[in-house]
C-alpha cells in the first residue's frame, strides 16, 4: 500500500475504548495493581511512565504522567540514552506476605538503543557501556499506594554478584533484563549476564549473552543471590562454551542475538511445587531447566531451528498450556518493515519429556480479513509477525485453550490452542495504523507492539504506536466493568 491503512478489522473482538498518546511508538511494559477499590494500569519504558485508573476500562483516566508524549513532530521531551539514571524498566508487582502489602521489583539494564551502533568499530562506546552510568541490577519498592510518591525503596542490588558492593560505573555485565519472573514467594528469577565474560553474541550493538539468576526474596528488603544459570555457548574464555558457540550456524554473522532476553518462564511457581522452567535464548534456541533445587539448577534439554536472520529468534516462550498439554510456544519477532526478513514463526514445542524437546507444529500465519485492500500483511506496510503473548504478572492467571498474541501490523491475533498440535485462529483485532498526521514517519508501522490481558476481568489491553485499546472478546468471556472480585496482586 502507498498510504497507511486507516481501516480496522475485527472478528469476535469488541473495542471498549481507545486512549491516544499514553505510551510510546517503540515499546511498552505493563503492570496492574489494585488500591482502595480502584484498578491501575501502568504503561512504561525507560523514558516514560503513565498510570491510568482503569476501574472502568471504557472510561479510563490518566492519573500520573512522566516523560515524553508523542505527536507528529516527535516527543515533547528530549531523551538522552547516555544519561538515564532513574526509570522504571521491566517490572513485576506482587503481594508480599511478609510486608502485608504489594512490592514492585524493577529491572535496571544497559540501554539497547542510542548508545552503540557497531561494537567492532567503536571501542570508546564499548568502554562506556562497560562502565555504564546507571545501575546494573534491580530495585525493590514497597507500594503504599498507586503513585511513585507513595513508594518506598527498600532494596537495591546489582546482578554483578561477584562484586555485590561495586558502585555504579564499576558494575559488570548487563543488569537485569525485562520483567522479573516473581510471584511473591521465596524465589525470583532474572535474565542477566553477571559479568563481561558472558560476551559470545553477534548482535552489533549489544555486548552480552545473558543467562539467568535465581534470587532469594524471603525478605524483599534483603534479596540474596542464589545461583547463576548459563547454557553452552555463552562464556568467553571457556573452551567448551567457545566450541559450542562456533558450532552454531549463526556464529560470525554479526546479526543474531544470542542469550536470554526475558527470565525463565515457569509453568508453576517454585513455591507451589514447580520444578521445570523454559528459557528462550535467542539464537541458542529454547532450553528446559530442572529447578527442583534452585541453588543447583540443571539444563535438561534444548531445541533449535534453522537461522532466521534479522529480527530476533527465540525471544519469548508461552507456558500457559504446559501443565494441561505438555506443549510450550516460542517465537522471535520482526524488526524490519515490509517483510524484509524471514517470517518469525511461533513454534509449538512438544515438551512432555523436557529432556527431549521437539518442534511439533507452528501457529498459523495470519491472513488479511475479507475485504481488506491487501492480500498479505506484508503489503499493509510496517512490521508483520508475532511480538509476545502472555506478560508476566497478569491478573487472574492464564486461560486454557486460548492465547492472544500481539502481532504488529496484524494487530491482536487470538489462537485456539485447545489442541496445541492443531492450532487455529479464533479471533482478531487489527486496528488502523497511525500516519504522519499523528507521528513522525520513522516511528510508523508498528501496529500492536504489546498486549496485557486481565484474565480476571476478561479484558485485553493492546498497545500501539499511537495509544492503547481496551478490548473484550467472547473467547475469554463477558468483560467485568468495575473492580474485580478479588484485588490484584493476589493476596
Amino acid at each position: 500500500m502507498t498510504t497507511w491503512d486507516k481501516k480496522s478489522y475485527a472478528k469476535d473482538v469488541k473495542v471498549l475504548a481507545f486512549y491516544p498518546q499514553v505510551g510510546s511508538p517503540f515499546h511498552a511494559w505493563n503492570n496492574v495493581a489494585d488500591f482502595d477499590g480502584h484498578r491501575y494500569l501502568y504503561i512504561h519504558d525507560r523514558d516514560y511512565l503513565r498510570i491510568m485508573d482503569v476501574t472502568d476500562p471504557a472510561n479510563g483516566k490518566v492519573v500520573f504522567s512522566q516523560g515524553a508524549t508523542w505527536g507528529p513532530k516527535g516527543p515533547t521531551e528530549r531523551f538522552d540514552p547516555n544519561n538515564v539514571h532513574d526509570y522504571l524498566g521491566g517490572a513485576t508487582i506482587v503481594w508480599s506476605k511478609k510486608l502485608g502489602k504489594p512490592v514492585l521489583v524493577a529491572s535496571f539494564e544497559i540501554g539497547r538503543y542510542g548508545l552503540l551502533s557497531d561494537k567492532s568499530e567503536q571501542p570508546d562506546k564499548v568502554e562506556a557501556q562497560r562502565h555504564y552510568n546507571s545501575l546494573k541490577g534491580f530495585k525493590v519498592f514497597e507500594m503504599n499506594g498507586p503513585l511513585p510518591s507513595q513508594w518506598k525503596l527498600i532494596a537495591t542490588r546489582t546482578t554483578d554478584y561477584k562484586h555485590p558492593d561495586a558502585p555504579i560505573g564499576q558494575q559488570q555485565g548487563s543488569g537485569s533484563l525485562d520483567a522479573p519472573e516473581y510471584y511473591g514467594g521465596k524465589y525470583m528469577i532474572l535474565s542477566a549476564a553477571p559479568d563481561d565474560s558472558y560476551g559470545l553474541t553477534e548482535y552489533p550493538n549489544y555486548l552480552y549473552s545473558p543467562g539467568y539468576q535465581v534470587w532469594d526474596m524471603s525478605d524483599p528488603a534483603d534479596p540474596k543471590f542464589v545461583s547463576q544459570i548459563s547454557v553452552p555457548g555463552q562464556i568467553l574464555g571457556n573452551e567448551a562454551h567457545e566450541h559450542a558457540y562456533m558450532t552454531n550456524p549463526r556464529a560470525g554473522n554479526r546479526t543474531s542475538w544470542m542469550g536470554a532476553r526475558i527470565p525463565i518462564f515457569l509453568p508453576k511457581p517454585l513455591e507451589q511445587g514447580g520444578k521445570i522452567g523454559f528459557g528462550a535464548m535467542g539464537g541458542l534456541g529454547l532450553y528446559s531447566f530442572d529447578l527442583s533445587n534452585p541453588a543447583r539448577p540443571k539444563v535438561l534439554g534444548n531445541v533449535n531451528t534453522a537461522p532466521s536472520f534479522a529480527g530476533t529468534e527465540y525471544d519469548n516462550a508461552d507456558v500457559s498450556q504446559y501443565d494441561r498439554t505438555g506443549y510450550v510456544l516460542t517465537s522471535g519477532y520482526p524488526m524490519n518493515r515490509d517483510c524484509y526478513e524471514p517470517y518469525k514463526d511461533i513454534f509449538v514445542v512438544d515438551a512432555r519429556d523436557p529432556s527431549h524437546l521437539k518442534v511439533a507444529a507452528k501457529l498459523p500465519q495470519p491472513t488479511p480479513p475479507e475485504g481488506a485492500p491487501f492480500t498479505s500483511f506484508c503489503q499493509r506496510g510496517g512490521n508483520f509477525g508475532p511480538k509476545r503473548s502472555n506478560a508476566t504478572g497478569q491478573p487472574g492467571g492464564w486461560r486454557q485453550g486460548v492465547i492472544p498474541y500481539s502481532f504488529y501490523n496484524a494487530g491482536v491475533q487470538i489462537f485456539d490452542v485447545r489442541d496445541p498440535a492443531k492450532p487455529t485462529i479464533a479471533g482478531y483485532f487489527v486496528p488502523a495504523l497511525a500516519d504522519e498526521s499523528e507521528l513522525p514517519s520513522y516511528t510508523l508501522g508498528k501496529g500492536v507492539l504489546a498486549i496485557y490481558t486481565e484474565y480476571d476481568r476478561n479484558i485485553i489491553w493492546a498497545f500501539t504506536e499511537n495509544g492503547a485499546y481496551a478490548l473484550s472478546t467472547p473467547l475469554l468471556g463477558k468483560p467485568v466493568i468495575g473492580a474485580p472480585a478479588k484485588p490484584w496482586p493476589a493476596r
